[in-house]
């Protein structure tokens, strides 16, 4: 091939390039939609204690985020058991059924049944009366919580749990667990802005707040493949040195599920939907279901798994001075120190704090010191009522 038949090939394929993007029209798909909205069930029944169970339904995925699910109000709830012992669960708060503390025959089997209020009570043509069920499930005894210990790791603080059944009939486990910590904000004001002037504080704001969170992970595990049933070590929480929950005390409370090998695999296509995602090389979502189904209209789909199983838990605590002293813990309050100051030759009361969202704290020779309201007040953060088992 000439120089100039070589020149001539480059260029066609130069144009040709640059018209491509202009063959590619934009595609944007319609949101996938549903004409039913379906049932979602939360909970499990609790063999030796409360059983709470929660009713939503899906939406679709035009919803903002934000939106919570549309919960299931009225519905008529019970646990049976496969004699036809009935136990009814009430509407405690909108789209939560509570049971009344039950002792359930463990081995025995029991299942969850619920028949929905229909239209008049959700407010939409979307929802009609059904009835539902959950498979009958054996009665499993959790076995307690061995030990729960906590290690200063070069990180920060690891939490971990043991525990064992010696008749090696669990061999399926799951937990979840609460975090409660101190919260002491890093000012405490002399002075507020009251009726258009700077004056002494009334009502002093609160020193000591109880922030806390409800894990979401799923964390479970399982012991067939070991000669006991035994779970050493088991990695609960890692806390970085630089936690805000580790400045003052710190608390968890851990709650510790056995489940059946069904509910395991429940529980394991859940974890792996929600959070083994990424990539080409994890593995691909799959619908989810569970063990609920809808008897009124065979093949509706219900999203949910109700086991049935007792509970065991057991709560740690974590004191600052028995941190190693060379770390450094975060507040979580490092942004407001140190305050503002604010000279009132050039910004008069009114327009400093008449917005409510900055707070004087103290008078200065020509202005005062303030900080945002998030910085003063730790109920922002949490709650000033001090647990029960603190």
């Amino acid at each position: 091939m000439t120089a100039s038949a070589l020149s001539v090939r480059l260029a066609l394929l130069w144009c040709l390039a640059l018209l491509l993007p202009a063959c590619i029209d934009r595609y944007e798909p319609e949101a996938i939609s549903s004409p039913r909205n379906f049932l979602v069930v939360d909970g499990f029944i609790n063999s030796q204690g409360i059983s709470s169970v929660k009713l939503s339904r899906t939406f679709p995925l035009s919803t903002k985020t934000t939106t919570r699910p549309p919960v299931e109000r009225g519905a008529t709830v019970f646990i049976e058991s496969e004699t036809g012992t009935r136990y009814r669960l009430l509407e405690s708060v909108p789209g939560t059924y509570t049971s009344p503390s039950l002792m359930l025959t463990s081995g025995a089997k029991y299942r969850l049944h619920v028949t929905t209020a229909g239209a008049s009570s959700s407010g939409s043509s979307a929802y009609r009366t059904e009835t539902y069920a959950s498979d009958y499930v054996a009665a499993k005894t959790t076995p307690p919580i061995e030990s729960l210990l906590w290690r200063a790791e070069a990180t920060g603080v690891g939490i971990y749990l043991n525990t064992r059944d010696p008749a090696n009939a669990t061999q399926y486990y799951r937990w979840e667990f609460e975090e409660t910590w101190e919260i002491i904000p890093p000012h405490r004001p002399l002075i507020e802005y009251f009726n258009g002037r700077i004056q002494p504080i009334r009502v002093r704001y609160p020193t000591l707040c109880w922030g806390s969170e409800q894990s979401t992970a799923i964390q479970i595990s399982k012991t067939t493949a070991l000669s006991q049933d035994v779970v050493a070590n088991f990695p609960l929480r890692q806390l970085p040195i630089s936690s805000p929950r580790l400045h003052e005390r710190y608390s968890i409370l851990v709650q510790q599920h056995a489940l059946s090998k069904a509910e395991y695999e429940y529980w394991e296509m859940l974890r792996k939907n929600t959070e083994s995602i990424g990539s080409l090389f994890d593995p691909q979502p799959t619908q989810l279901t569970g063990n609920m189904h809808c008897l009124s209209t065979p093949g509706e789909v219900v999203l949910g798994f109700v086991g049935v199983h007792s509970v065991e838990s057991k709560r740690l605590f974590i004191a600052r001075p028995e941190l190693p002293r060379d770390w450094r813990r975060g507040t979580g309050y490092e942004a407001c120190v140190p305050p503002d100051t604010v000279i009132a030759q050039y910004t008069p009361a009114e327009q400093a704090f008449g917005s409510g969202n900055q707070v004087p704290i103290n008078e200065i020779p020509g202005g005062w010191t303030a900080s945002s309201i998030d910085c003063v007040d730790c109920r922002t953060r949490g709650t000033v009522v001090r647990p029960s088992f603190w």
